[in-house]
């Protein structure tokens, strides 16, 4: 038997995929345009983290490079900073306001900051949430095409799914105000302690809004996804009443 055509994936994927792709592409085209305006200091990304850090008294966190073009991140299991080349040595505004930005978690995570927290605890289930209810729910949606006497049990697996795969949305959701307060702390501290001058600000804007966009369209496209699997569960269970 062949699969049939689903219109809900479909309008899924045609909605998702540019959510997903176009905030990726503005904030690699950002990137390339703001790494092209040097800041008026000569500062690197890799002096603004440490000076942050110091400043800040947070004494076990580390500032090394990593490879990978755009792979910035803190680590706060390995308690290190990783800044990409671009970044760890370049002096552009981009590259001191991505530095700022991964420090910003890095005064999440020993400022305990709630949501920091909240992910931290939610992330085992996640991880498995994010693998097994996708799974799940397609062995549930496959279960109940082709063996019709087992519509009972592939509704009851659907429904283990949706509650895992609900997990990974919500972990999405979570990370918003991690990443938006991280920003809005960089800015600040950027401003305050005059790491930029006034007009270069909102260059620096500019880089840390495109990327806050990468998170709010991977989040709503997991939503859609979500949205999606409740209503081939609910279409499942009025099969189930007929």
């Amino acid at each position: 038997m062949l699969m049939t055509f689903d219109p809900i994936h479909t309008l899924i994927m045609l909605i998702g995929l540019p959510l997903v792709l176009l905030p990726q592409l503005w904030v690699k085209n950002t990137f390339n345009k703001v790494s092209q305006m040097l800041n008026k200091r000569g500062i690197t990304g890799q002096y603004v983290a440490e000076q942050m850090l110091k400043k800040e008294m947070i004494t076990d966190v580390q500032v090394e490079s990593t490879p990978h073009f755009l792979g910035d991140h803190y680590s706060p299991q390995e308690k290190m900073v990783r800044l990409s080349p671009d970044v760890y040595s370049g002096t552009s505004i981009a590259a001191v306001a991505i530095a700022a930005h991964e420090v910003g978690h890095a005064i999440q995570h020993a400022r305990q900051y709630r949501p920091v927290v909240w992910r931290g605890a939610m992330f085992p289930a996640v991880s498995i949430g994010s693998q097994l209810g996708p799974m799940l729910l397609m062995a549930s949606l496959m279960l109940n095409l082709f063996t019709k006497g087992f519509s009972e049990f592939a509704f009851q697996i659907g429904i283990v799914g949706v509650v895992l795969f609900s997990l990974a949305v919500l972990f999405h959701f979570v990370t918003l105000p991690v990443e938006i307060d991280a920003s809005m702390r960089a800015m600040k501290i950027l401003k305050q302690d005059n790491y930029l001058f006034e007009d270069e600000l909102p260059q620096a804007k500019k880089v840390l809004t495109s990327a806050a966009f990468t998170y709010i369209a991977a989040a709503t496209y997991a939503l859609l996804e979500l949205v999606g699997y409740i209503y081939r569960l609910y279409m499942m269970s009025q099969t189930r009443e007929e």
